[in-house]
């Protein structure tokens, strides 16, 4: 059971649930749900006690299961099979540029990172973590929702590492207020590691390792020590790197050793994929690019 879900109530041999195939087939229904993008099993099954999920015609109850065959609303929308069952998942890198934001969609106009992204039938993509309008760098996508919620989640400590440009050198003193802990508005925070990499004059770049996702948590643990950040990239999520072949605005498909590491990282066994002659395998699709504007220069 993922770390913060509620334990789930146990099967009673024999019996039948309303609108469900047995027990011994299937897949229980807010795992499906969760794996399919749309949100975590806690808040699923928060769905499924308030009668917003239907199986079959039915109100879905906690622990049912459900197979490709059965018919799933939810808040009277259907979930195609093919986004509950997907016969292969997919985990993708983004190189992201400043500029663009994490949402599907927004209200100003501005552009989304989802813009950019391949598509996927039937799937959706899930976003492991956000970064702000003015961060750059490494995104990992993923159609298995439960992979996605899994490494953010704090109880794996999934290292992320940050390139950060700041206006002026750190002292010792701040140096250990930031990895021994500062008070943010939002409790205590703090970053595992700290590393100098150089700089011109005013403007000094560091590596930095945290193991959380706070909103603005890398900006405001600099600021918290009198320091301001000029510039963030990330260049690391887990095992996965941020390519230098990359520029800002590509997307590449992660190897099956990085993708199978990210799971254990997870603490989660990875789906097993039916044979290659089973099913054929389709390329990603590619959109066609949004008009972008000047690249920006490279951090000195």
């Amino acid at each position: 059971m993922i770390p913060g879900t509620s334990p789930r109530p146990a099967d009673v041999p024999g019996r039948q649930k309303s609108g469900a195939t047995s027990d011994a087939v299937g897949e229980r229904l807010q795992k499906a749900l969760s794996r399919a993008g749309l949100g975590s099993r806690r808040e699923v099954e928060t769905w499924i006690s308030a009668g917003r999920v239907i199986v079959n015609g039915k109100p879905a109850e906690l622990g049912q299961r459900v197979t490709s065959k059965d018919k799933v609303t939810v808040d009277g929308k259907p979930v195609v099979a093919s986004r509950l069952f997907p016969t292969r998942q997919t985990t993708i890198g983004y190189h992201k540029p400043v500029g663009e934001i994490c949402t599907r969609k927004d209200p100003e106009g501005r552009p989304t990172i989802y813009q950019s992204l391949p598509q996927r039938d039937q799937a959706r993509w899930v976003s492991v973590g956000r970064l702000d309008i003015n961060t750059s760098g490494l995104l990992l996508l993923t159609t298995d929702g439960r992979l996605a919620d899994a490494l953010m989640h704090p109880s794996h400590q999934v290292e992320r590492e940050y390139a950060v440009r700041v206006l002026g050198q750190a002292s010792l003193d701040q140096l250990k207020a930031l990895t021994t802990g500062v008070t943010l508005e939002d409790g205590e925070a703090r970053f595992n590691q700290v590393v100098h990499v150089g700089g011109t004059g005013i403007n000094q770049w560091y590596h930095v390792v945290l193991c959380e996702g706070r909103q603005r948590e890398v900006r405001r643990l600099w600021e918290a020590v009198g320091l301001t950040v000029s510039r963030l990239i990330r260049v690391r999520y887990g095992n996965v790197l941020l390519p230098r072949d990359k520029p800002a605005g590509r997307w590449w498909e992660l190897g099956p050793h990085e993708v199978a590491e990210l799971y254990r990282l997870a603490g989660l066994e990875q789906t097993k994929e039916k044979p290659a002659a089973e099913r054929p395998r389709r390329p990603l699709k590619r959109r066609v690019p949004a008009a972008r504007t000047p690249a920006r220069r490279k951090p000195r």
